[in-house]
């Protein structure tokens, strides 16, 4: 019998990374088609990213517009079907630029951000997915709408008509995740919405189990950053 852990060392990180999506999605009785491999992109260079879009990959995750601006339009043009998600914070005076550059974004987590991104959104004639991002765990370091305030932002972004599609988090680091992804989860389910964007490079395959529909993966793709 071919042990995993052997078989998975034969693969290539990206190759890797979709076959313990595919293992944890078959666990919890989904079809890995349904959970989208965001590669998270930050810091990383073009030479770093090109192996994994000549390897298949199309959606990526970017932490900073400035960032996304200078290095995606030649990739883009090559690849026409790549897709870049901000799952950074995102500045209110930034939201013009985020809606131009990104197909989607993990970060609205205020009102004052959706205020902006509802006005830019109109302004631009384009309507870009939104997850709310929800401070899980409480952490006041942390950016996210508070679970207590999360109704509200939702009734808000339901009011300006922007396009929430889910909601994200993530979770306070050293502790077990798992709560806090069946958690957000449940939020998800209370609010009718579909989509949820959890686990990172340490703990995907536990989001996957428990619902992720997206996953932000980065170190697990490209090694450590320095």
């Amino acid at each position: 019998m071919t042990d995993p852990e052997a078989a998975l060392a034969t693969l290539t990180p990206l190759g890797a990374v979709r076959e313990r999506i595919a293992r944890s999605a078959a666990i919890a009785r989904r079809k890995a088609a349904d959970v989208t491999l965001v590669a998270v992109s930050k810091t990383q260079p073009a030479e770093a990213i090109l192996p994994l879009i000549q390897e298949g990959q199309r959606v990526f995750g970017e932490n900073r517009v400035q960032e996304a601006d200078a290095k995606w339009p030649a990739l883009q043009e090559a690849w026409p079907d790549i897709r870049l998600h901000l799952v950074g914070q995102l500045q209110s005076n930034k939201a013009e630029d985020a809606v131009r550059r990104f197909d989607c974004i993990h970060s609205l987590d205020r009102p004052s951000l959706l205020t902006a991104l509802a006005r830019a959104m109109d302004k631009a004639g384009r309507r870009v997915p939104l997850f709310v991002q929800v401070n899980i765990g409480d952490e006041a370091q942390k950016g996210g709408c508070a679970v207590a305030d999360l109704h509200a932002l939702l009734g808000e972004a339901r009011t300006a008509e922007l396009p929430v599609i889910g909601l994200m988090c993530v979770p306070p680091a050293e502790i077990e995740a798992a709560p806090f992804f069946a958690l957000l989860a449940k939020l998800a389910d209370d609010n009718g919405l579909a989509a949820r964007s959890m686990g990172m490079s340490d703990d995907f395959e536990t989001a996957v189990m428990l619902g992720a529909t997206h996953v932000r993966v980065g170190s697990a793709l490209f090694g450590a950053r320095s």
